[in-house]
């Protein structure tokens, strides 16, 4: 059996059969520092709530996984050190060793899944780095998303990332990419990419009927809700590319890589956008939690019908 730990709002949920969101913890312990980081955590799991929705932050905390925080363990965890930061590949040996670990979009899919629960709401999935033809610095969340049978919903992949190649690697691995209320793929903090989304939908109904069709199926994996940032939070494109391209030019001449390359040049486009992308970043997060919260009770109302 999987070593889970349910927090008790979760636990009763569970046995009412109430709708709940997931939600990761490396924005927590590697994208914001203390107490933003904790009162950005609160602020999302009250906005889930308060949607009729119920919260589950997942991290991994002695040799357990926590399938949501309570107040104390969340406060732990944001102001934890060398917390390690988790994928598919280093999700067993942080239980195994009693590690502190924060989970990306591919570990927190895994725990979900193990959890039993079908949403998961986070800020932007991880993708195809720039530069990927000579690194092959692709993000494990992809490959995650083609077998992991979770709905993610994200403010698209992360801009920093090659977003052309990110589509076509989602293509080849069969995942669904839905444009939620717009055809326009959005980019993480704008919300045109200048890319057209695959697939469009624009209920929570209708993306929870289609995650419903794919167990149908039997298909395997999730599919991924590209929900656009609100129009009055978002940064253009046209503001964030030269920005964009010197924190990556900055990142290789210092020989930055693997899993330190994302945070490195999200805290130096913070630096370079004054602040800007953080607050962006946490309007998109809360507009995501949103949405997870209505697919969630979607779901939930079908498996009742």
């Amino acid at each position: 059996m999987p070593p889970l730990s349910y927090a008790p709002e979760i636990e009763t949920a569970r046995r009412a059969g109430q709708p709940i969101v997931a939600l990761e913890s490396t924005i927590i312990t590697h994208g914001m520092p203390w107490p933003q980081n904790y009162e950005m955590a609160r602020r999302v799991e009250a906005d889930i709530r308060a949607a009729g929705a119920v919260p589950a932050t997942i991290a991994v905390m002695g040799g357990r996984i926590r399938i949501g925080l309570t107040d104390a363990q969340l406060r732990d965890l944001a102001q934890a050190r060398d917390v390690m930061k988790l994928s598919r590949a280093d999700l067993a040996v942080a239980l195994a060793t009693g590690r502190i670990g924060a989970t990306t979009v591919a570990a927190t899919m895994i725990c979900a899944h193990l959890a039993g629960i079908a949403v998961f709401a986070t800020g932007g999935i991880g993708g195809v780095h720039r530069g990927a033809e000579t690194s092959f610095d692709i993000s494990a969340d992809l490959q995650e998303l083609a077998q992991t049978p979770v709905t993610v919903v994200a403010a698209g992949a992360k801009a920093i990332l090659d977003l052309p190649k990110t589509l076509e690697v989602l293509e080849t691995l069969g995942v669904p990419v839905i444009a939620y209320g717009q055809d326009a793929l959005p980019a993480f903090w704008s919300r045109d990419s200048g890319l057209t989304a695959p697939l469009r939908l624009d209920h929570a109904e209708e993306i929870a009927a289609s995650h419903q069709m794919r167990r149908a199926l039997g298909l395997p994996g999730g599919q991924l809700v590209a929900n656009p940032i609100p129009e009055a939070d978002e940064i253009s494109a046209a503001t964030l590319a030269p920005l964009i391209a010197q924190a990556i030019a900055e990142a290789e001449a210092q020989g930055i890589a693997a899993k330190s390359v994302t945070p490195f040049l999200l805290a130096r486009i913070f630096e370079l956008t004054q602040g800007a992308s953080l607050t962006a970043n946490l309007a998109l997060v809360r507009n995501n939690a949103r949405l997870g919260a209505e697919i969630a009770i979607a779901l939930a109302r079908e498996a009742l019908a």
